[in-house]
């Protein structure tokens, strides 16, 4: 059974008492011993060609997979051949395999590594449950440079470049790294200084519509190098009355930045990360837009793991990142070794 982000995690009041900290706090030192000792016995593979890892700091969604579309594209507008490789995670194929949007599903290889197929059709995207695996075979597959889609605290591959993105979304008493704690007391995969030290950079993702990053968590996030990007849709949100539906890592963000973006929005619902649309949950939301008189509209994300009769009748809300100092990004990427 699939829960949804604890949204306490990232506030800055209003958390659970200290008794429900208090006895997890257990459970965050035996997460944080298992993943330094993970990481402490690793031996990294080196595929033979450079690899970039994108990942977070963060249980919950930061926009990881938007900043690695966007480094593909910038990757191939310089020449150079990038991979994109994946875990799958929700997939039923173990890998290596390369994703092909016409034959293969969500169910197959992800929704993640689905949407970043269909939206890169230059771009090979392999999923492999071992990493190490997939990109030997990524770079088997002739891709001259590798975008491993999350695995800052996978030990499996060697890193060229590591790069962390943390969201950048501070209003309305977010704060996006909680108060510090290791899951489960808190949303940090590992102690932040710990997980700062092996970043080459940092990318701080901010929403479209605010204007500046908090001086408090650029302060926070000092050490790397910090790069400012922001996530914003492609286009308007479709006309008419909708009702929203997400099941991401931070499902809270899709419901703001649509009202931001102009959304006439009637209702959300807000369903856990990679949530399975199942027929239930299906009627469920056509109930829910029925009594509306609206539409219903979604992310790319949950989009793609739609049945396909399904698609025709839900709009997709795509977006993208852009990076405030394209650059500032091109400085970062020429440190990787020729192709």
């Amino acid at each position: 059974m699939k829960l949804p982000t604890p949204r306490w995690w990232y506030l800055r009041e209003g958390r659970p008492g200290p008794l429900l900290h208090l006895l997890l706090k257990p459970l965050s030192w035996i997460w944080t011993a298992a993943g330094a000792r993970r990481l402490a016995r690793g031996r990294p593979v080196d595929p033979g060609v450079p690899v970039i890892c994108v990942g977070n700091l963060t249980l919950g969604g930061v926009g990881k997979t938007p900043v690695v579309a966007a480094l593909a594209r910038r990757l191939t507008e310089s020449g150079r051949r990038p991979a994109i490789l994946s875990r799958g995670y929700g997939g039923s194929l173990a890998g290596p395999v390369q994703v092909d949007p016409a034959h293969h599903a969500a169910g197959d290889v992800g929704d993640e590594p689905l949407m970043l197929a269909s939206a890169l059709p230059g771009v090979a995207v392999w999923v492999s449950r071992d990493r190490a695996a997939g990109a030997l075979a990524a770079a088997r597959g002739g891709a001259d440079v590798l975008l491993m889609d999350d695995g800052h605290q996978n030990p499996s591959v060697r890193k060229t470049l590591s790069l962390v993105v943390c969201d950048g979304e501070t209003r309305d008493g977010e704060w996006p790294l909680g108060d510090g704690g290791v899951f489960p007391s808190g949303p940090l995969r590992e102690p932040l200084a710990a997980g700062l030290s092996r970043a080459d950079a940092v990318i701080l993702l901010m929403p479209a519509d605010l204007p500046a990053p908090d001086p408090e968590l650029v302060a926070t996030l000092s050490g790397p190098p910090l790069l400012t990007a922001r996530l914003a849709p492609e286009g308007p949100p479709p006309a008419g009355r909708q009702v929203g539906f997400a099941g991401i890592g931070k499902p809270w963000k899709v419901e703001r930045a649509l009202r931001a973006a102009g959304c006439d929005l009637a209702d959300f619902a807000a369903f856990p990360d990679h949530a399975p649309w199942t027929p239930a949950r299906l009627r469920a939301l056509e109930s829910l837009a029925s009594a509306h008189g609206a539409g219903l509209v979604t992310t790319s994300k949950d989009w793609v793991r739609l049945p396909p009769d399904w698609r025709g009748r839900v709009t997709p809300w795509p977006v993208a990142v852009g990076f405030d100092s394209p650059a500032d990004l091109d400085a970062l990427l020429a440190r990787l070794p020729p192709g």
